[in-house]
């Protein structure tokens, strides 16, 4: 995962895969088919360590709290030093060449998924009566994907965690409290 993460899936070879894993290359590809799969089960791991946030974030008891999450959640991410900067899914789709279109499929799936979940958390806080700051829930979940791809970018291009908690506390006071 730390691999595909830090050079992107096109910069990403074998060699760097058998030595991250200290396994052979007859023996990667026994266990995982080829790099595309691979790289499918380092996405299904990052959702499952790095992005458990957005699920909490979509049990939150408020819409302002699902963005709350969700900002500060991302930003626990991207600001960490422990992994390599932006995030998995965001670096690699706007960096893989046109070999690797099923890479950027998976990811926009996985993407258009996260917005969906978002639309009907919004959906729902809208019919309990929540005042929503835009045009409606669907806006408001593609807004929120967009300043979390922006924050992944810009913590991927060297932006400051103090200048990323700028852009969370930003969004968020654009926000009706409940």
């Amino acid at each position: 995962m730390r691999v595909f993460w830090s050079k992107g899936f096109d910069g990403t070879s074998l060699s760097d895969l058998t030595a991250a894993t200290g396994v052979s290359r007859p023996s990667l590809y026994l266990a995982f088919g080829n790099k595309e799969a691979l790289f499918k089960k380092a996405l299904e791991r990052y959702a499952r360590d790095k992005l458990a946030f957005i699920d909490r974030a979509i049990e939150a008891p408020t819409a302002r709290s699902v963005a709350e999450t969700l900002l500060r959640g991302m930003l626990a991410l991207v600001a960490s030093d422990s992994d390599p900067k932006g995030c998995l899914g965001v670096n690699n789709l706007v960096a893989c060449g046109a070999e690797a279109e099923p890479i950027r499929a998976e990811i926009l799936t996985r993407t258009l998924a996260i917005k969906d979940s978002l639309t009907g958390r919004f959906e729902r806080a809208q019919r309990a009566g929540e005042h929503l700051p835009c045009a409606g829930p669907a806006a408001l979940a593609a807004f929120l994907i967009a300043i979390l791809q922006g924050m992944a970018l810009q913590a991927a291009s060297g932006a400051s965690p103090q200048e990323l908690a700028t852009l969370v506390d930003t969004s968020l006071e654009r926000w009706p409290e409940a």
